[in-house]
């Protein structure tokens, strides 16, 4: 795809996109064509299984700390190894998705972590679950790379924060299912049944992902107005970008600041939740799925309507400085209620807050990833995302580590709850003050 080259002049390409893109678009929508919802739907697919093999873990926290013996402590180092390899993975899967391509990075990433998920059937202690863990996390960290370079590449940036929000819900989709299949799975079956199903799912994801994806420049399926309509936005030239070229920028930094001082709650949320709910409210393997269940569908709704709310204001005018930031800090506000959570002796009152807490983080997510997309060129999305996501997962080993020796010493969720409900406002702040109007990075190409 030819586009604006680095001197900032439009091309002939790039000024011919537009276009393209405004003969096709009067008329019904149709006439444009939809091919980049399949490819969307395909990563909410992949975000699906992605969340289902990683929340196993969580869900059946009580039933392996019985069968294997190991404690809080134990568990929280078990997190920290999926977090370390994360952290890694991160930095490695998200160079990959650029060098290779989202085509055979995420089939390569996919393959990678089912086969994790599976292994953990076969460990015997906790130690080998923290193996099985470091080996998931390294896998599971292509997901969110190669989804924003797919996405960045696949839509123009007026939808990218509702495509954002709407492959995102898929991991809320599988936070859902998880709890809902897998007591069932170990109670029948027996706990190691559970991960070497749910590890076998990633196989057939491939399968439909390589009949189905092509790069958008050579994809048979995808009308020529599709495509014009896609590339309607210029974005600069092609070329390869230096992983340190990323690392002195403002706009690097506030995305990596942001994944560090909010993804550690969705951790926190993901695998402490189902211990906090037996703790706190006495709920064993075959309760605890309807809270969880409600929980995660409350978060899936915030998902696709954070994204949907930046895109709606874009729409109405609103630049995407104005738009995303505005989004995230309704996102932040909505979190701040959740110190409540252990302090009310109802379940259903306790499950309502820390549902308005998922919901928030995703709709506060889903927009803070978009912002690669509107601050980095589609070749940089994917190492971009990766450095923030490695920051994100830092964040998470330090709040495993915390979580363990805070509920070893006091058997209580209120420092950490409380915690989480300041997070997102002083992350939005800090964003706001590295990137006040959310200009691109200038990046050198070469």
């Amino acid at each position: 795809m030819k586009s604006e080259p680095a001197t900032g002049i439009p091309s002939p390409a790039a000024e011919a996109a537009p276009s393209a893109a405004a003969e096709a678009a009067p008329g019904a929508l149709g006439r444009i064509g939809h091919y980049r919802w399949l490819i969307c739907a395909l990563l909410f697919t992949a975000a699906t299984i992605n969340y289902v093999d990683r929340q196993v873990l969580g869900v059946l926290k009580t039933t392996l700390q019985k069968e294997l013996g190991y404690n809080d402590i134990d568990y929280g180092n078990i997190v920290t190894s999926f977090q370390a390899a994360y952290a890694i993975g991160m930095l490695t899967m998200g160079r990959l998705m650029d060098k290779i391509g989202t085509r055979r990075g995420f089939s390569f990433a996919v393959g990678f972590w089912s086969l994790a998920a599976a292994a953990h059937a076969f460990v015997g202690s906790a130690g080998g679950l923290s193996a099985a863990r470091f080996a998931l996390g390294i896998g599971e960290a292509g997901m969110f790379p190669g989804a924003l370079k797919t996405i960045a590449e696949w839509f123009p940036k007026k939808e990218r924060a509702l495509a954002t929000g709407l492959f995102n819900s898929g991991t809320n989709i599988g936070a859902i299912v998880c709890p809902l299949v897998v007591p069932w799975i170990a109670v029948t079956w027996g706990w190691r049944a559970a991960f070497a199903i749910t590890g076998a799912i990633g196989a057939l994801w491939i399968v439909a992902w390589m009949i189905l994806y092509r790069p958008l420049a050579e994809h048979p399926r995808v009308s020529p107005a599709e495509r014009a309509y896609i590339q309607s936005e210029p974005s600069q030239a092609p070329g390869k970008i230096g992983w340190l070229t990323l690392v002195p920028h403002r706009q690097t930094w506030a995305f990596a600041i942001g994944k560090f001082m909010t993804d550690p709650f969705w951790w926190l949320y993901l695998f402490w939740v189902p211990d906090f709910l037996n703790r706190k409210h006495g709920l064993n393997l075959l309760q605890i799925g309807p809270p969880l269940v409600t929980i995660y569908l409350l978060s899936d709704v915030g998902s696709i309507a954070g994204g949907w709310f930046s895109s709606m204001l874009m729409r109405r005018g609103w630049t995407a400085n104005a738009a995303r930031k505005t989004a995230m800090l309704v996102c932040a506000l909505g979190v701040a209620p959740v110190f409540l959570a252990t302090r009310t002796d109802s379940l259903w009152v306790a499950v309502l807050l820390l549902g308005l807490a998922t919901a928030a983080h995703q709709g506060f997510s889903a927009n803070l990833f978009t912002l690669t997309t509107d601050m980095f060129p589609s070749q940089a999305v994917g190492s971009a995302v990766g450095f923030g996501g490695m920051a994100g997962a830092i964040g998470g080993m330090l709040i495993a580590q915390i979580a363990g020796r805070v509920l070893q010493l006091t058997g209580s969720y209120s420092t950490l709850f409380i915690m989480a409900a300041s997070a997102y406002i002083l992350a939005l702040a800090i964003i706001h003050v590295l990137v006040p109007r959310l200009e691109a990075a200038k990046l050198k190409q070469g």
